[in-house]
């Protein structure tokens, strides 16, 4: 069954909020930490969401992984877009079902999951990104969840032109993405949007002002997310003292059409 744990399924496994893991269960393997192993045979058609003990006696959770816990996964070694931007992206740009994108850069991969998911099987994302060793590294993140059916992958710098046309969004996580607002608009369907992820406020500047000019782009704004988790406790609730604060800035810009 599908809320069953199955041999080749992914499980996230929860100890507390800094030691959690992702892992493939395998039949005749183990997982190991410094609070014992749990063997995969064990929960193997067992439910999602329970409770297991290590052979050492610790209490640990297995779960069905979230997007965000694949998306965080992918990005420990590289700076990813944090899934409170990845959600603003994702309902500003309108990406739905069978949606065609472009994205630059892929990173590792992170925004490309979520991309490739909100498309669906009906949509494509194409995915550009210079450096070899990042692509390589984005690729095996997309083959080990499964995510490369409706992805195709550029190993290119997308200044030198987007190979696609009619898209109905595109992405930039990128240096200098105010040079491809004018590539942008020629291969994006009117009345679609580009997102530009920027973490300098400057980067923003520039790209809201080459947006501004030309006519071609119109409902032109920059956003911010913050997030703060509440520590609910009876008599004692309170914000916690960490937050996730500045990510990035995120400008968003509607298509006009030149007919």
């Amino acid at each position: 069954m599908k809320d069953q744990i199955r041999d080749g399924d992914f499980v996230y496994i929860h100890l507390d909020s800094k030691r959690n893991w992702i892992r493939r269960v395998e039949k005749g393997e183990e997982f190991h930490s410094n609070k014992g192993i749990i063997k995969f045979d064990d929960i193997i058609g067992k439910p999602f969401g329970i409770r297991v003990e290590s052979h050492s006696g610790t209490v640990f959770q297995i779960h069905r992984p979230s997007q965000t816990d694949i998306q965080i996964s992918m990005g420990r070694n590289t700076q990813i877009v944090y899934p409170k931007d990845a959600g603003t992206i994702l309902i500003e740009t309108g990406v739905v079902a069978g949606s065609r994108i472009v994205e630059s850069g892929t990173g590792s991969g992170a925004l490309t999951s979520i991309l490739a998911r909100a498309v669906g099987p009906s949509g494509h994302v194409y995915t550009y990104e210079i450096r070899e060793d990042m692509y390589r590294g984005a690729k095996k993140n997309l083959d080990r969840y499964g995510l490369l059916e409706n992805v195709t992958m550029h190993n290119r710098d997308i200044l030198e032109g987007i190979e696609e046309e009619n898209l109905d969004a595109i992405i930039f996580d990128l240096a200098t993405p105010w040079n491809l607002v004018n590539e942008a608009h020629r291969v994006l369907r009117p009345s679609c949007i580009l997102a530009s992820y920027s973490p300098t406020i400057e980067q923003s500047m520039k790209v809201c002002k080459a947006l501004g000019e030309g006519g071609k782009w119109g409902m032109i704004k920059t956003l911010e997310v913050l997030q703060r988790e509440i520590m609910v406790r009876e008599e004692r609730t309170r914000p916690t003292t960490w937050m996730v604060a500045h990510t990035g800035y995120m400008t968003f810009a509607r298509s006009i059409s030149s007919t």
